[in-house]
């Protein structure tokens, strides 16, 4: 099977670089099926397959009887910019407006293009339910630990500490804990260096989750603008840092969520002398960081932390599987804290799942497994872009995430995608609106797209019936 994944793969790669090399022009026809299974040596159902991909991406069409053509290609869409954002800092108040795109967003008929969650059938389920069953019966102790201390299992703490050697040097196992999701590694870290009325520092625009946690612990927001290529401006740090306290900094540098941008090296480098000689701590969460596109795993921040001031946050839940509320804090000198808030708060972190964790990571099944996925996600990522290039107004500005699943969106001044949000889903389209990944009401003209799932005829109409609603 997966010597046919890699046949296909490898068909849609060639075609699709003879066609952005301009090879094969708009509209020309591609050779016929068999005449491409009977070159390639490939079955018809693999060259299908290759052809299905190429569809996805936005680079071929199937016409009736005829064959498989060349796409008329659309015109290329500018990023959008960063925009400047409030000096002050200012209270959150976002979450009963996520709480309610959230719900209606999940209604049956309704195009997940919302929630940041990817296809079940892009995760290894199966290989983890044989490993649940295996862990259980050669570990039954597992199933008597006490569940009001936090334990982290010795097998899981030394894959993460493998996982980080590549990192200019491993992480120590004694910073780690092992929480419930990357959601509670950030919601702990946060109570561990700040107070309410605090300042936190975010990027603008910022993951809307964050924005959450920032509202329900008293905590302010300062936007700091940020770039779709490049992320955070390490200047407005600077400046914002001089001149008001700031307790912290919550940030997402490699993929970020929404704009999937990679902090440079130098950058990260810069950040965290910076924060570690002014006394603000750093939360970053790197959930995306093993699904960068392209090159080698993008370092986070914590690689260049010399004085254990960033906490480093992450989970599997992208990857693996939302179910399995598995993630991980490395902690740094907050250590001690972060363990406190955690056993008070929610106690221990399921030890079988643990135990099923290190075993996947251990096996190098997970490296086999995220070859295939950055893959998958990147062609997802290229399909949306290339679907809302098709169907979006002229003026649309699109993201070209260098990492992750989701895209953000521009749309011209003055559409509200917020008020557009109750005709989207009534026509059967989810988006979350821009508004809500930024405390200060910034961006909105923007949204978000979810390209986890794949980029099928119903999605493709799906983002036909939303650029409909915004044209019309």
């Amino acid at each position: 099977m997966e010597n046919e994944l890699l046949r296909y793969e490898r068909l849609a790669e060639d075609l699709g670089s003879i066609i952005v090399a301009g090879n094969l022009r708009p509209g020309e026809r591609l050779p016929s099926v068999r005449r491409l299974s009977r070159e390639r040596r490939l079955s018809v159902s693999t060259v299908l397959q290759a052809l299905h991909q190429l569809e996805d991406r936005g680079l071929v069409e199937a016409r009736p009887q005829s064959g498989y053509f060349v796409r008329h290609a659309t015109a290329p869409r500018a990023q959008p910019n960063a925009r400047s954002t409030p000096d002050a800092p200012v209270p959150v108040d976002v979450s009963q407006r996520l709480m309610r795109v959230v719900q209606t967003g999940m209604q049956p008929g309704v195009a997940p293009l919302g929630a940041a969650e990817p296809a079940s059938a892009l995760l290894p389920l199966a290989a983890l339910q044989r490993l649940y069953g295996g862990v259980v019966r050669r570990h039954p102790q597992l199933l008597a630990g006490p569940s009001h201390i936090n334990t982290d299992e010795p097998a899981l703490v030394r894959q993460l500490v493998l996982r980080s050697v590549g990192w200019a040097g491993p992480l120590a196992a004694n910073e780690f804990v092992i929480t419930n999701s990357c959601t509670e590694s950030l919601g702990l870290c946060l109570r561990a260096v700040t107070r309410p009325g605090d300042t936190v520092a975010v990027e603008s625009p910022t993951y809307h989750l964050m924005l959450q946690l920032l509202e329900v612990m008293g905590l302010k927001a300062l936007e700091i603008p940020t770039d779709p290529r490049t992320g955070l401006s390490i200047e407005a740090l600077d400046l914002a840092t001089r001149e008001s306290r700031v307790a912290a900094c919550l940030l997402v540098p490699n993929a970020s969520n929404p704009l999937g941008s990679i902090m440079p090296d130098e950058h990260k480098r810069r950040l965290a002398k910076l924060t570690a000689e002014r006394g603000v701590a750093v939360i970053e969460d790197d959930i995306y960081g093993d699904l960068h596109f392209s090159g080698e795993r993008p370092w986070p921040i914590k690689a260049f932390d010399k004085g254990d001031n960033v906490m480093l946050c992450s989970s599997f839940s992208k990857c693996l599987s939302p179910a399995l509320r598995i993630g991980f804090v490395a902690a740094g000198r907050y250590r001690a804290q972060i363990a406190l808030h955690k056993t008070i708060t929610s106690g221990g972190t399921n030890p079988v799942t643990q135990q099923v964790l290190a075993e996947y990571l251990e096996s190098g099944a997970y490296a086999r497994h995220m070859r295939g996925l950055r893959r998958t996600y990147e062609r997802q990522v290229d399909a949306m872009r290339a679907s809302v290039a098709r169907h979006f107004p002229a003026a649309t500005r699109i993201t070209r995430p260098q990492g992750g699943f989701v895209l953000w969106v521009e749309l011209p001044e003055g559409v509200d995608t917020t008020a557009l949000y109750d005709r989207a889903i009534a026509a059967g389209v989810a988006y979350v609106p821009g508004e809500l990944f930024s405390a200060s009401g910034m961006y909105r003209n923007c949204l978000r797209l979810n390209c986890g799932n794949p980029h099928t005829p119903e999605v493709e109409d799906a983002v036909r019936r939303l650029g409909g609603l915004i044209v019309g």
